[in-house]
This record gives structure tokens, sequence and C-alpha cells, in this order.
């Protein structure tokens, strides 16, 4: 899948990755789940010299510590109960290619220091095995942890750390990058109106201002579900703010307290309850740069209200 984004931090992040793919160092990328680090680590073997040999990915996290390790060293005939044959494990299969080792913060202590052993010398030791096997590897790391915090409670080896994080990319979460929001939305609407067989009309301007507005702790894979949903509940094929089912103001409004709460704390004779609901509205556009869809988001209201409530203002002589 393409990675899409208008974010310079994000663009920043994907030229250094395709400056470093030629090389044969390893990389470390980390950043929240769902931030599209395997889609970086591919793209890094897409740009490198190995983009013809094998790009193999190995979950840490999903695979229980005594099955780990045979699958990425691989095992010999009789090496344990149930070992009825030979078997490569994933650095052989990897051999001249890239091998990623997705979420390598969450693997065993005693396996990493099997696995700085192999990338030190280049040579992998089944279980079982009477001898080493030569292997050339480029080896992509990610984690959605802290790695040097890992090192510093013990439960990640420091030598193992030092090794793997020669290039370290990190990938910003979603809601650094509202920017982004739009297209990946908009694309996804695409993507999942084909999938479903049905007609894409667009999405409304209230429903990607409620889009932009989310937090999105669970990042893209968040935004990729919601849309899915949206789009197979929709009518007409147009996305509209009834189907995304998210609580997309909570964030924003917290926000807004902190930015309002300096409004009008105290009632002054004359002041009428228009006047403070005016000076909020004039105050709210100000901080969104006025952008009305954004501003009606915050504010908990429609755009049509709030584009009366500009009209009125208008006919009194305030321009906002």
């Amino acid at each position: 899948m393409e990675i899409l984004t208008v974010d310079y931090k994000l663009k920043e992040v994907i030229e250094l990755a395709k400056t470093v793919a030629a090389s044969k160092a390893t990389i470390l990328i980390q950043g929240e789940s769902g931030t599209g680090k395997e889609l970086v680590a591919n793209l890094i073997h897409q740009y490198s010299t190995r983009v013809n040999r094998p790009f193999i990915a190995i979950n840490c996290a999903a695979i229980p510590e005594n099955l780990l390790e045979s699958e990425l060293f691989g095992y010999e005939r009789g090496a344990f109960t149930g070992a009825v044959s030979s078997k490569a494990g994933k650095f052989e299969l990897a051999n001249g290619g890239t091998l990623l080792l997705d979420e390598v913060s969450e693997m065993d202590i005693r396996l990493q220091a099997k696995l700085l052993r192999v990338i030190q010398e280049g040579e992998v030791d089944r279980i079982g095995g009477r001898k080493p096997n030569l292997v050339d590897v480029r080896i992509i790391a990610t984690t959605n942890r802290n790695l040097s915090d890992c090192v510093r409670h013990g439960s990640f080896r420091e030598d193992l750390f030092y090794r793997l994080n020669v290039v370290n990319l990190t990938l910003p979460p979603l809601r650094e990058r509202i920017g982004d929001v739009n297209i990946i939305s908009l694309n996804f609407m695409k993507i999942f109106s084909e999938k479903n067989n049905k007609i894409f009309n667009g999405c409304s301007s209230e429903a990607m201002a409620v889009l932009e507005a989310h937090d999105w702790p669970g990042n893209v894979r968040e935004l990729e579900n919601v849309i899915e949903r949206a789009i197979i509940t929709c009518k007409n094929g147009r996305v509209e703010f009834s189907d995304l089912f998210i609580e997309s103001r909570k964030n924003k409004n917290e926000q807004n307290k902190s930015t309002y709460s300096n409004l009008d704390k105290n009632w002054e004779p004359g002041k009428t309850l228009n006047d403070i609901e005016r000076n909020v509205i004039i105050e709210a556009l100000k901080y969104h740069n006025g952008n009305r869809t954004h501003t009606a988001v915050a504010l908990g209201i429609s755009i049509r209200t709030l584009r009366n409530k500009i009209s009125d203002y208008k006919k009194i002589g305030i321009y906002v």
C-alpha cells in the first residue's frame, strides 16, 4: 500500500528511508501502533538492492516464546519432540533479502542474545544443528515502545539496541499530521467502495471535519476501520457525519475548554447572552484560522447554524 502524506515530518522520514535503503545498515523504526511501520519497512526493501530477493516479516509479539526461536532460527530433525523433519527459519528464508522483526521489544531476553550473534557473525544456528549456516540478511526492526526505556528497565539488551539502532526512523502519530486525514480517508473511501461494489459520491464537509477533529489513538489502522464501516452503512454512497460513529469532539472540546476558558468569565451589566455567544464564536473562528467547519465541530453546532450566525453579525456591521 502506498504511503499517502502531505506532512513534512513524515515526508522527511520517507526520504531518509529511501536514502538509507541502499546500505546494509540495520534500521529501527519506532512509532505507535497503526502508524505504518511495516509500510515503511517494505518501502526500504523496495528501494534497496535486495528488491528482487525475499522480504520476510515476523511478528515477535504474536508468537509464543517457545515457538519464536524455532521460527526465527529453524531446527533440525529430531531436535525436539515433534520435529519430524528439518525446517529453515526466517533468517534462512530471507537470505539475500530483508527480514522484518515486527515489535522486537517483545522478544525474550534470551533470544535477544541469539539474535545479536546472528547480526554480528552473519550466521545462524538451527536448534539441534551441528554447524552454523551463513546468511546475508538486511534486518529492519520495529517497535511501538521506547527501546531506550526498555534498556533502562532491563527488558532489552543494550548491545542489541545499539546494533539495531544504526539508523532510527520515528513515525509521527496521525494526530500530529491532521493534514493527512483528508487524503487517507478519501483513499480508503474509494478502496472500500470498490471492495463492496458501492458507488462513491464523496464525503460531506461536516463528516470530514469530524474525522480531522478526532485524535486517532489507533492511528491509520483505526481510521481504516472507521471508514470501512462508514462506507458499508452510508446511504447513496455519500459519507455523512451520522455514518462515522466516533466520539470525534472529545479531545477538541477539552482543548477548547482551556482555550476559551478566559472568555467572559465575569458578567457585566448590559452584556446579553447574545453578546457572550458572539464573542465566543469570534474567538473560536480566530483560533481555527477562520475555518468554519472546524469551528462548528469544536463548538458543537452545525455548519449551517454557524453560517447563519456570521450572516447575522454582518447585518450589524461585525465581519468575521
